[in-house]
């Protein structure tokens, strides 16, 4: 299990958490405006002008790349296959490599300030590992926090159940907010979304030598939530999970979308992102 560091604990005893849950907005919200929303929220949250938050998202049949990812030899023909089998291709501006998205996928941001105390990075991998264990705590799911090295976007604090991944963390700073966000994997086939990633990389490697280390993905080693627990358990069932959480630390749960000036920060974002992800995957 994690290690149970106090901040983990702490960071969640806050007197109001807003809540942006975009988890039902379907093909009408594309996965660039979630990174263009992180971005925003950091920097509103770290002038203050906001209170910590949790944004909860969903987005259909999406493969969000790393920034290593975009530098992949034949990356052209991984992006084809890719859309060939009905998938959107983005890059993201966190850290990690290969991701699949799609209805079955939970993610979670959560994006706190640095204004009192630094938040250095593995205690904001801590806090999202102690809120996923407080979510699965009804399901007895006992999870491990360790690297696992053949599945697609490996890092030390990849969640697994008897070697078998379901969710992975990533970061991203900027303006004095942190953003640490999760996928967890809940509904539908963890192996066949690793089998999507393998076959990316095998067209958009071939036979070149690379500098980088690409993960050697092996299928066997992904799953759902709902695969290990041989449980009907549904994303919206770990959203009532959240918010109790979150309301038995004492905070207050405030419900919002973006704010009149936090538009116009998410404009320049977006237009931003979108700038970055077309250069990224289509540098000429």
């Amino acid at each position: 299990m994690i290690k149970q560091h106090p901040f983990s604990t702490e960071l969640f005893k806050q007197p109001t958490w807003r809540i942006i849950d975009q988890t039902t907005l379907g093909s009408s919200f594309h996965a660039l405006q979630s990174f263009a929303m992180d971005d925003t929220l950091c920097t509103s949250i770290g002038s203050e002008d906001s209170p910590p938050t949790v944004r909860s998202w969903v987005h259909p049949r999406t493969v969000v790349l790393g920034i290593q990812d975009s530098r992949l030899p034949h990356l052209s023909d991984g992006v084809q296959y890719l859309k060939d089998h009905g998938y959107e291709v983005i890059v993201r501006n966190s850290g990690g490599l290969a991701v699949v998205l799609d209805e079955g996928v939970l993610n979670l941001s959560l994006i706190v300030p640095e204004i009192e105390k630094k938040i250095d990075i593995d205690s904001g991998y801590e806090a999202l590992a102690y809120l996923t264990e407080q979510l699965l705590s009804p399901y007895g799911i006992t999870f491990e926090t360790k690297e696992i090295t053949t599945s697609y976007c490996p890092g030390k604090f990849d969640l697994s159940v008897g070697g078998r991944k379901f969710a992975g963390i990533s970061q991203r700073r900027l303006r004095g907010g942190v953003a640490v966000q999760i996928y967890l994997c809940v509904t539908g086939s963890g192996s066949a979304r690793a089998e999507l990633i393998k076959g990316f990389y095998e067209r958009s490697l071939q036979t070149t030598e690379t500098k980088f280390t690409y993960p050697s993905v092996d299928p066997k080693v992904m799953a759902s939530l709902a695969e290990l627990t041989e449980e009907p358990i549904q994303i919206s069932d770990l959203m009532k999970e959240l918010f109790s959480f979150l309301k038995d630390q004492g905070s207050e749960l405030m419900s919002s979308q973006l704010t009149i000036s936090e538009i116009n920060l998410y404009d320049f974002y977006l237009k931003r992102v979108i700038e970055r992800n077309e250069k990224a995957i289509d540098p000429n």
